[in-house]
């Protein structure tokens, strides 16, 4: 693979998955509703499952994966058009290369190619660093959720932020 090179991730690349989403685990817990613990467990069956499941983008460098982005798709009819970024993680080493925008858009062009109208996430309230980026992306805050998740013992809020994408 070429460096810079973004894929998006086949039931055949479960063990890249892997290795990524547990490194973004191991390395950043406070970023994430889940624990590196509540991946180790998982099968490699559960792995591929997981990527038909959902879309998952990797981007590599050297033919190491060194980040990753995930769409959830919303399954009611009547909220289909809107999708939330997940498992957002890019390794130290690749931050402020432009590589986060680049892959970033990358999924919001495979989102709005989905029909995809709206695009949204959550972010740790205590990341300044993570909601400028999302800010810069054209996301804006929607709202908030007071203790959305619990980290070491500690409520955490989490900021609720959309973007509309053009389809």
């Amino acid at each position: 693979m070429s460096d810079g090179m973004i894929k998006l991730l086949t039931p055949d690349d479960a063990e890249v998955f892997r290795l990524i989403r547990l490194e973004a685990l191991r390395t950043d817990p406070g970023a994430f509703s889940s624990r590196a613990e509540d991946w180790e467990i998982l099968s490699l069956g559960e792995w591929r499952r997981r990527l038909i499941e959902t879309p998952v983008f990797v981007a590599f460098e050297h033919d190491e994966p060194v980040a990753i982005m995930g769409l959830m798709w919303q399954k009611p009819s009547k909220m289909t058009h809107r999708a939330t970024l997940i498992m957002v993680y890019v390794r130290a080493t690749q931050r402020g290369t432009g590589l986060a925008r680049k892959l970033l858009h990358y999924v919001m062009d495979h989102a709005a190619a989905h029909g995809i109208r709206q695009l949204e996430l959550a972010v740790n309230a205590d990341n300044p660093i993570a909601r400028r980026f999302y800010e810069r992306a054209g996301f804006a805050e929607m709202g908030r959720i007071p203790g959305g998740f619990i980290q070491d013992g500690m409520e955490i809020d989490e900021i609720l932020m959309s973007r509309r994408l053009d389809i």
